[in-house]
């Protein structure tokens, strides 16, 4: 283990693994904050099962839309960067509204209030997942490329291990803890975030292009010169003043027929506004993106995830107020609950960097599926009250069923 985290040290740098583990970790560990928003708008609130669903369909729905944000980040550099900047921005978004909600004791009693920072919040989680996903596809290319397993792998096992923390903590802070500092708390770690962007540095756009042109250039030149020097020495008996002239031209027309098109480009936009560039650059990424979306080996398995996604209704809201309900479970035996769930994704993961890489897809999210089915009848059975006839407890029943079928659900869209 110790060895593996060398390696990708080695490769990657210090600094990069360690804002790749950061941003996992607190994907997982937002279940630290997340029941504390639940019993928030359960308890304080008094909403029913349904305005809490509400709420939380309108507070996720930034995570709906993140090609948005890839196009936005690729297409629109800030300062000619495309990654750390908007990683800052997603940040700070993440950041803020946390710091609002653990101050102001107005925007916690207000649903509305509620809803317009919680989805601020999300937004930023959703801009920095889809950011740090890009500079990870960025940094295994070329000669990194046999480690873009090994980041992936930690990725995951940072967000799981992320997901224990915040699920072992969430109930025991709710049991001991006000809800407001609980928010406080968690706006530490987008705090940490914000400062660990600054140790991982970004080449600009405009000087990767330079560079690009400084070297084509420079080859250019030098085989003009050796062709040069060949004319030379075949007009030795000419006038030097004819000589001249067709050095003079010979050299314009290469110069002219290997100029990069990059620089072409460059120099023919310059006479463009920046906002027109920036209109012209989304709209070609927005055309490329539909033409990719509708060749068949994109088309199908994005159909399929939509049409999992909608079919299978999510009722962990309902759930979660029946559980609390009338089951009269506690805060600290869901959080137990959950830290199943995550576990599970962290021996999912293993096992399928060990045994199912080469197992084809299809099968795996067909077992996948066929697992859901199965533990979905556990709800019914907790819910009729049939494990009571044969003696099994509700929270065996929660564990081996709830806790588990979120392990699959988490395993499958990972």
């Amino acid at each position: 283990m110790i060895k593996w985290i060398k390696q990708l040290k080695t490769a990657f740098g210090l600094a990069f693994l360690w804002l790749v583990c950061l941003i996992y970790f607190t994907q997982g560990f937002r279940s630290f904050v997340w029941t504390a928003v639940s019993y928030q708008l359960k308890d304080r609130l008094k909403l029913s099962p349904s305005a809490s669903q509400f709420v939380f369909s309108i507070a996720f729905f930034p995570w709906s839309i993140k090609p948005i944000y890839g196009i936005l980040s690729d297409c629109i550099p800030i300062k000619g960067k495309k990654r750390i900047p908007y990683l800052v921005i997603a940040t700070v978004m993440s950041f803020v509204p946390w710091l609002i909600l653990g101050i102001n004791e107005t925007s916690m009693s207000s649903m509305w209030h509620l809803i317009i920072l919680l989805t601020l919040q999300n937004l930023g989680s959703a801009m920095a997942d889809v950011v740090i996903d890009a500079m990870i596809a960025e940094a295994v290319r070329c000669e990194k490329a046999l480690f873009a397993g090994d980041l992936q792998s930690m990725s995951w096992l940072a967000m799981a291990f992320g997901g224990v923390c915040g699920s072992l903590l969430g109930g025991y802070a709710l049991t001991n803890l006000e809800i407001d500092i609980i928010f406080l708390l968690f706006s530490l770690l987008p705090a940490i975030q914000l400062f660990s962007c600054g140790l991982v540095g970004e080449n600009s756009v405009d000087d990767k292009v330079l560079s690009e042109f400084s070297n084509s250039s420079d080859s250019h030149l030098l085989n003009g010169k050796t062709n040069n020097s060949d004319e030379d020495s075949s007009l030795e008996m000419k006038s030097s003043v004819s000589a001249r002239k067709r050095k003079k031209s010979k050299k314009q027309s290469k110069k002219t027929q290997f100029m990069p098109r990059k620089v072409q480009t460059q120099s023919a936009g310059k006479g463009k506004s920046l906002a027109l560039q920036w209109f012209q650059s989304l709209k070609d990424a927005t055309y490329s993106l539909c033409h990719a979306f509708k060749q068949p080996i994109i088309l199908r398995p994005m159909a399929w995830f939509f049409l999992a996604h909608v079919t299978v209704p999510n009722l962990s809201t309902v759930m979660f107020y029946y559980q609390t309900e009338f089951l009269k479970l506690e805060a600290s035996f869901l959080g137990t609950a959950r830290v199943v769930g995550w576990l599970g994704l962290m021996i999912g993961t293993f096992t399928y960097n060990q045994y199912l890489k080469k197992m084809r897809l299809r099968r795996i999210l067909m077992l996948a599926h066929i697992g859901l089915a199965f533990l979905n009848l556990f709800d019914i059975v907790l819910v009729s009250r049939t494990n009571v006839d044969f003696g099994v407890s509700d929270k065996a029943l929660v564990l081996c069923g709830s806790a588990l079928s979120d392990a699959i659900n988490q395993l499958k869209y990972v």
